[in-house]
């Protein structure tokens, strides 16, 4: 069936985004504090990350309220693409971020005498954050597959980064406690740049998105399968797909028999249309009757799709 607006779509988006709002609560404040009382820049560092998690979760629950709006006047292909500009803001909040975190690790990799020894304290609230956002990331990626949803992936590879974050953080904290203190702002630098990294890769594909991006050619394939497969539909050509949001809309010409009347025609793309939907992720498919010359044994079936 058409998954255009499932009411449990949106409710499974805020119940996932609200857990990650509570678990980015408390670890944002347990490791800003402990960062600070421990003088363990690494740990201050994720908390900031953190933080940031709770600013995309807000972007997150807005766009899933605007996204799943029906078409309007003003809209008439929807609101999908609102999930789409929100993945490239998150994108764009974790290039800042990771941006922001390498300029204060290298500030302070400039005077290594100043850096001082990290309490244990540190050690334990990192390991805590580590498998906080590691089920945490679990749980958002199997509600973001089960809805579909690249805004609710986004947001849950957010929370990995996170996790793999607190990892780094984790064993910096570890090395500087043994006696190596640079290992605590090292470990600040490679969190920045792994930020970067997952910021730099939702915005260019969010970007792309927002450009009419085609869909990939294994889904592509599908689709014309489905077409041609349609009783009555001899071939297809001028078929374009575009991405709305984590909906599909397909433009295709149907080569049909031109001996047709408009009523028959109509009942084959009809089917095309029904075929396609119910299989893919598709808000709608824009068909166009193109007459060709049908050899004599193949008239019957053009006549009559259903068979």
């Amino acid at each position: 069936m058409s998954i255009h607006f499932d009411p449990n779509r949106q409710a499974a988006g805020h119940r996932s985004t609200m857990v990650s709002v509570g678990v980015n609560i408390v670890l944002t404040v347990a490791q800003m504090l402990i960062g600070v009382f421990a003088h363990s820049t690494a740990l201050v560092a994720d908390a900031i990350h953190s933080l940031s998690d709770l600013v995309s979760d807000g972007v997150v629950l807005v766009a899933n309220k605007h996204s799943q709006k029906a078409p309007d006047a003003d809209h008439p292909y929807g609101h999908r693409r609102f999930e789409t500009a929100a993945s490239m803001i998150i994108g764009a909040l974790l290039l800042s971020v990771g941006i922001g975190m390498l300029w204060n690790s290298y500030t302070k990799l400039q005077s290594p005498s100043a850096i001082p020894t990290v309490h244990s304290a540190a050690l334990f609230v990192a390991l805590l954050a580590l498998v906080a956002k590691e089920l945490l990331f679990r749980y958002l990626l199997g509600v973001a597959k089960k809805v579909r949803s690249s805004m609710l992936a986004a947001n849950a590879w957010h929370a990995r980064s996170d996790a793999a974050s607190s990892l780094v953080v984790a064993f910096g904290i570890l090395a500087n406690i043994l006696g190596f203190p640079l290992a605590d702002p090292l470990a600040a630098l490679i969190v920045g740049l792994m930020i970067i990294r997952m910021g730099w890769k939702f915005f260019f594909v969010s970007f792309n998105d927002l450009m009419d991006r085609a869909v990939d050619e294994d889904t592509e394939e599908r689709i014309r399968g489905y077409l041609l497969s349609t009783p009555g539909v001899h071939g297809i050509h001028g078929l374009k797909t575009r991405k709305l949001g984590d909906m599909i809309w397909v433009e295709v010409d149907l080569e049909m028999d031109g001996a047709l009347t408009i009523a028959q025609g109509h009942i084959i793309a009809t089917e095309a249309r029904k075929r396609v939907m119910q299989y893919e992720p598709v808000l709608d498919v824009m068909t166009h009757f193109d007459p060709v010359t049908v050899q004599a044994t193949e008239k019957q079936t053009s006549n009559n799709p259903h068979n």
